[in-house]
């Protein structure tokens, strides 16, 4: 089945790793081998590029901005809607090799694509609506106004465990606001980039979209550091850890570029008295072990009142043993494998250090070994009772680890809510008004995605999506986002007779 998909989607078992849209460059950088954490089974090769190679396509792309920004925003909303469509039509297929590639349950690799059509018919209608705002003149036949303009290239730095969502939020806003985009997949998860340019490609060359508007460049660190530093690029979009970002936010900062980060969560629920815990329950075990706990915005950690305590984690506990793990592409299993063995390293790491530390497990975690299992990548969601201050809990671990603590007051739930370094998704299971309002308050949650009876993981593209703190503080996808892939500039215009000064300043010449 997976070599029909390959096939479909035109992966090849030796592909190249740049594109200026409809043209593939040849690449001589270092070979990647790509192999699935489903099976370990190799899926096929990728020829990196070469310095000399990213430096091509960057000049195409700077050259396409000179076009692109000319097109009406409606036309290039129309050329966003064909890509929509062309998703559409392959959603199957890429959803299966999101899937496969990285490891994901095939629903959420179906429900990627999904996200990727969803912001394609946000951008559109965005295109329609790009606008300023006009403001009166405190001088006399004067008026003032406020429009955006693009900035130009748009680097897209995206991490594994979204290999092609978090692309489509950033470039199909880019290119409504009349950008250019040149991508940076991860090294671990380029065939599905590969693919994406597969399946656009053809709306591109039927509209005479320019060359380099869109952009793809594939390697490892290397390829990033060019990105930062290229003072050609003037807004960089980073996702992953926050590690990655600060040395992203160092770089780019220091040539006065612009840096979009969406990093690291460390997210929490409050199960108070007053929640439904039915309901709370899928919440929080969808946010816990969906896409095997790789997800920003999966449930770290669970603060529950102590009057519920214990019904609340029976309940955890049998969920837990109800759970489905394997094959990704079986849709009948619930959690695939992690990503590669080192994350399987970090993830046996982890558990440790929560002995080390005084915690304990409701259930138990480990790897799981058989003929199922052959990647040596599967391992069990564990749940363990901490404490906050646990140096391990203010830490973001990228594996299905769930903690579990107590607490006695709202205000209590919240500050142990808000006392970790990162601030992207959190979230209250209750009925009770006053406790829901108290944390969507000024004193409330410090993220900046805050739910009630909604869980912390998944966003719909309608709303900006991204964190405080060590989260990085940028937005992506709905709202007003778009607004960071443009520059603003006002505008004054003087249709008297008369040049008077602003501030009543007299400046006469005889």
């Amino acid at each position: 089945m997976i070599a029909d998909i390959l096939q479909q989607l035109h992966i090849q078992p030796e592909n190249k790793g740049a594109s200026t849209g409809t043209t593939w460059l040849n690449t001589s950088g270092a070979v990647l081998d790509i192999s699935s954490p489903a099976d370990g089974k190799a899926i096929a090769k990728v020829s990196s590029v070469n310095r000399s190679e990213y430096d091509t396509v960057i000049a195409q792309a700077k050259e396409a901005f000179k076009e692109w920004r000319t097109w009406p925003a409606p036309r290039r909303g129309e050329i966003v809607r064909q890509i929509g469509e062309a998703l559409r039509k392959n959603k199957t297929a890429l959803g299966k090799l999101v899937s496969y590639e990285m490891g994901k349950s095939l629903q959420e690799g179906w429900g990627e694509v999904q996200e990727m059509i969803d912001i394609c018919d946000f951008a559109v209608g965005l295109s329609r609506q790009l606008h300023g705002l006009t403001m009166h003149s405190e001088r006399p036949g004067h008026r003032m106004y406020e429009q955006w303009h693009p900035l130009g290239i748009t680097g897209i730095i995206s991490a594994f465990n979204f290999p092609v969502a978090v692309w489509s939020w950033n470039a199909m806003l880019a290119w409504v606001c009349g950008n250019v985009c040149v991508w940076k997949p991860s090294e671990k998860t380029p065939l599905s980039a590969i693919a994406c340019q597969h399946i656009i490609k053809d709306v591109l060359k039927e509209n005479n979209v320019p060359e380099g508007v869109c952009g793809l460049v594939i390697g490892g660190r290397e390829v990033g550091e060019w990105l930062a530093a290229d003072t050609r690029i003037p807004l960089i979009s980073a996702t992953g850890s926050t590690r990655m970002g600060k040395i992203v936010s160092s770089v780019v900062g220091a040539r006065l570029g612009r840096s979009l980060l969406e990093l690291g969560g460390n997210n929490a629920i409050i199960i108070t008295p007053d929640a439904d815990l039915d309901m709370a329950l899928i919440g929080c075990v969808f946010g816990a072990v969906g896409t095997a706990g790789q997800r920003c915005t999966s449930t770290r950690r669970l603060i529950i009142h102590e009057s519920v305590y214990e019904t609340f984690t029976q309940k955890l506990v049998k969920a837990y043993g109800q759970l489905r793990i394997g094959d990704p592409l079986d849709e009948q299993n619930h959690v695939g494998p992690l990503i590669d063995k080192h994350a399987v390293q970090l993830y046996l790491q982890s558990i440790e250090d929560i002995r080390k530390q005084g915690g304990s497990f409701l259930v138990e975690g480990g790897v799981l070994n058989g003929d199922a299992y052959t990647s040596g990548c599967y391992v069990k969601p564990c749940i363990a009772a901490v404490e906050n201050s646990y140096p391990i809990v203010q830490h973001e671990t990228f594996a299905p680890i769930l903690y579990v603590m107590k607490y006695k007051t709202i205000e209590e739930a919240i500050a142990m809510q808000n006392d970790v370094p990162q601030g992207l998704s959190s979230a209250i299971m209750t009925l009770n008004l006053r406790e829901a309002e108290l944390f969507l308050s000024h004193g409330g949650s410090d993220c900046g995605i805050a739910n009630v009876n909604i869980g912390t993981s998944g966003a719909e593209i309608g709303g900006a999506f991204g964190g405080e703190k060590e989260t990085g503080g940028g937005r992506e996808s709905g709202s007003d986002a778009w607004r960071a892939y443009m520059r603003r500039q006002t505008n004054t215009i003087n249709y008297s007779t008369q040049l008077p000064l602003a501030q009543g300043i007299k400046f006469d010449l005889a």
